[in-house]
């Protein structure tokens, strides 16, 4: 029995050593289960929260706050019908929304909206905008068009104002080639380059829709500035020297922005005049390399000759033109030559000057004494004395071998022209007190008052006056006295 009592009690003393830990365990799994029970809660609580929750939508533009929608498709919406109403009146250009806007998300357990006053808000806000080519001029903007397309057909366009299709097409063909550009033939004209003033480029960009220009306006904005030409309609008082003032331009500019008036033109009431200063955008310059043959113009030189009287000329060589073949550059601007230059010049035949010899003998006025014979032989067909009932004061040269007559002694011409006697006739005084007469002459040669040395052509033999055929009547005097002409010839 003791041993037994002994036994339980030992028993007793190690159950407890047995039961410690499976109570810590008993502890951990009730915890765990205490806090699962908490985590199905909350799980359960988020649930509802979320479904309690909404999403609403802040709008802003370029910062600003434009309100709160419910709903961001009915926004996609918008575009898309502004987009198509656009769409429907530009064709051919891709457009975007140009209104720049944001959209903020947020949830919220109360949705407190304003869509109608916020869509009729972005209903005015929304711009459309056309992807497009800009024209840059010279670093400015200066109008869209549709593309690179229109772009490129303006250009060559804008080129056809000043050449041909043909000129062009040969330029840019040659331009394009790697093959070393032929030389210029004799008479051949090709075009070297062409300039567009000013530094035109393209430019991709966005605009508004209805300021992306076709390529006919576009080439009337190069070409004039504007589109549309400003009318003035004149009224009581005008004149065309105040119209001009007033729209800041000379008379002669207006005039020639309206070629049916002049200085002189009366204006009318109610008349129309064209006020817009032409101002193109771009001028288009061409340069044109040309060969052809050229004459040298020969020089006239004059050379004097001692030999020769005052007055008198003789051509020693006769000038003869020379060649040679010039390649030029020309430069022109809207059809008309602006400038040139010489690039190259081979001469093929020199010119030949022509040489004038040019008499600076002093003309004797008074004569020698010594006549010559005035005219080219011939014989005496009527001697001085008495002729039929009357004095026949001279002589009677007839059928030389030419008509010239000469003078027969230096002396000074006092006398030339008609008379009713001796027709043609000439008189010159050798200032020692002889004189000569020629008569019946056909035409004269010199004048009243001039010079004239022994031997100098006076005249051509003739008949006219009172005369019975072709000869020369030749008369001298001394002192004022008729005398012999033949005693000087025997």
């Amino acid at each position: 029995m003791f041993f037994e009592r002994n036994k339980q009690d030992e028993t007793k003393r190690t159950l407890p050593s047995f039961n410690r830990p499976f109570k810590k365990v008993q502890k951990v799994l009730i915890m765990t289960l205490m806090l699962a029970g908490l985590g199905i809660n909350s799980v359960v609580a988020n649930e509802d929260e979320n479904a309690a929750l909404s999403t609403i939508f802040h709008i802003y533009s370029k910062g600003e706050y434009v309100g709160v929608i419910s709903d961001e498709e009915k926004l996609e919406e918008l575009k898309k019908e502004e987009l198509q109403k656009a769409a429907s009146e530009f064709e051919n250009l891709p457009l975007t929304i140009g209104t720049d806007l944001s959209v903020i998300p947020e949830r919220v357990f109360t949705a407190e909206t304003d869509d109608s006053i916020v869509f009729e808000k972005l209903h005015e806000m929304l711009s459309v905008e056309a992807e497009a080519i800009g024209v840059s001029i010279d670093g400015e903007l200066a109008f869209y068009v549709n593309d690179m397309d229109t772009y490129d057909e303006v250009i060559r366009k804008l080129k056809l104002q000043s050449v041909t299709e043909k000129e062009l097409n040969e330029f840019e063909a040659r331009t394009a080639s790697s093959e070393t550009v032929p030389p210029l033939k004799v008479d051949e004209t090709r075009i070297a380059n062409i300039l567009i003033s000013g530094e035109i480029q393209a430019v991709p960009g966005k605009t508004a829709p209805e300021k992306v220009r076709n390529a006919k306006e576009a080439m009337t904005l190069l070409n004039k500035g504007t589109l549309e030409e400003k009318k003035y309609v004149v009224s009581s008082g005008d004149v065309l020297g105040s119209i001009a003032a007033t729209h800041n331009m000379a008379t002669a500019k207006l005039l020639e922005l309206n070629p049916g008036f002049t200085e002189n033109t009366i204006l009318r009431l109610g008349d129309e005049l064209n006020v817009t200063a032409i101002e193109p955008y771009v001028e288009v310059e061409v340069h044109y390399e040309t060969k052809k043959k050229e004459t040298i113009k020969y020089a006239k030189l004059s050379e004097e000759d001692n030999s020769l009287y005052k007055g008198e000329k003789k051509v020693t060589q006769k000038g003869s033109d020379g060649e040679k073949i010039v390649t030029a550059l020309i430069r022109k601007m809207d059809g008309q030559q602006i400038g040139s230059s010489i690039s190259d010049e081979k001469i093929i035949a020199e010119p030949v000057n022509k040489v004038t010899v040019v008499g600076t003998k002093v003309m004797p006025s008074r004569g020698s004494g010594t006549f010559i014979w005035p005219a080219s032989g011939g014989y005496v067909s009527s001697q001085m004395g008495t002729r039929w009932g009357r004095t026949h004061q001279g002589i009677d040269i007839a059928r030389p071998s030419s008509y010239e007559i000469v003078a027969a002694d230096n002396g000074v011409v006092t006398t030339a022209g008609r008379h009713s006697t001796y027709g043609n006739h000439v008189v010159i005084t050798h200032n020692n007190g002889y004189e000569t007469l020629y008569a019946h002459l056909s035409s004269i040669d010199v004048s009243v008052g001039q010079t004239v040395p022994q031997g100098t052509k006076i005249g051509v033999m003739g008949s006219t006056g009172r005369s019975t055929g072709v000869h020369l009547h030749f008369e001298v005097f001394k002192n004022g006295s008729n005398i012999d002409p033949m005693s000087f010839f025997r």
